[in-house]
């Protein structure tokens, strides 16, 4: 009889928002957890307590402090990850590329100093968009993911609508959206399934950047039918329920964990 392989979920951006809630939820669920963030002394607290509540629900946990969009980071974390599973038969049942990190600024400012300049646009789509691709290509090739691998990108409503200083995140979230229907398309052969999930409006520290964000809760707020704001923990849920064998079939969407927000208008 063959051995079953270990299940363990490869988290980009694990360390606050959808990445850690969703470490989380999978842990609770049996999943080992491979986190990669990047974080300064300041916020290190924050990253230590998602460790210790994951190592809590008995699986292990291995955070990597690095820059997810980085190739050397890229090539080191996944050999350290394929040193691991040389030790004991595993594979990476899911992947979140939950990265927030980008430029909001003007496309058009009458200062050009104040507008995005050609490598802060560039920046931006590869760290949220481009390293989804390359992430998955590394994985692929190394064979750390494989049939039943689901794979998850944190895509949002700005992907099709405008917002003050939102021009260059919207760009990525555009472009990751198509991204994520390449991957689908190429990899469904391979029994891997690829979908976006559109979160609602959510109080994470990702969102507090964004200039004018106590206006978009406050609309978030009257608009979304169920009254309430989309939070990590509802986004968490739902990515452990569409990682189930048994969802082989749902690949190539962008999936609305909004609670009805996005139909209101």
């Amino acid at each position: 009889m063959a051995q079953e392989l270990k299940k363990w979920a490869l988290i980009l951006g694990s360390s606050s928002g959808f990445g850690a809630a969703t470490a989380i939820e999978l842990s609770k669920n049996g999943y080992n957890i491979f986190g990669v963030h990047l974080d300064r002394a300041a916020t290190m607290p924050n990253v230590e307590r998602v460790i210790s509540q994951i190592k809590e629900n008995g699986v292990e946990v291995e955070f990597f402090n690095v820059n997810a969009a980085d190739h050397e980071k890229r090539k080191e974390v996944l050999d350290a990850i394929e040193k691991r599973f040389a030790q004991e038969p595993s594979i990476i049942k899911v992947v979140l590329h939950s990265l927030a990190f980008g430029t909001l600024r003007p496309y058009i400012a009458e200062n050009p100093e104040e507008q995005v300049t050609p490598k802060q646009m560039d920046m931006t789509l590869d760290v949220m968009a481009h390293s989804l691709v390359y992430w998955v290509q590394d994985l692929f090739h190394r064979k750390l993911i494989g049939k039943g691998t689901r794979i998850f990108a944190m895509t949002s409503e700005g992907s099709t609508r405008v917002w003050a200083y939102y021009g260059p995140v919207s760009a990525a979230k555009a472009a990751l959206e198509s991204h994520i229907r390449q991957l689908a398309y190429e990899l469904a052969k391979y029994g891997i399934t690829v979908n976006g999930i559109r979160a609602g409006v959510t109080d994470t520290p990702a969102l507090r950047k964004i200039p004018g964000n106590e206006q978009m809760i406050e609309y978030s707020l009257k608009r979304n039918p169920s009254g309430r704001l989309t939070t990590p923990e509802d986004v968490a849920k739902a990515i452990v329920h569409l990682s189930h064998d048994d969802m082989q079939w749902v690949t190539g969407n962008i999936i609305g964990v909004d609670g009805g927000e996005f139909i209101a208008g």
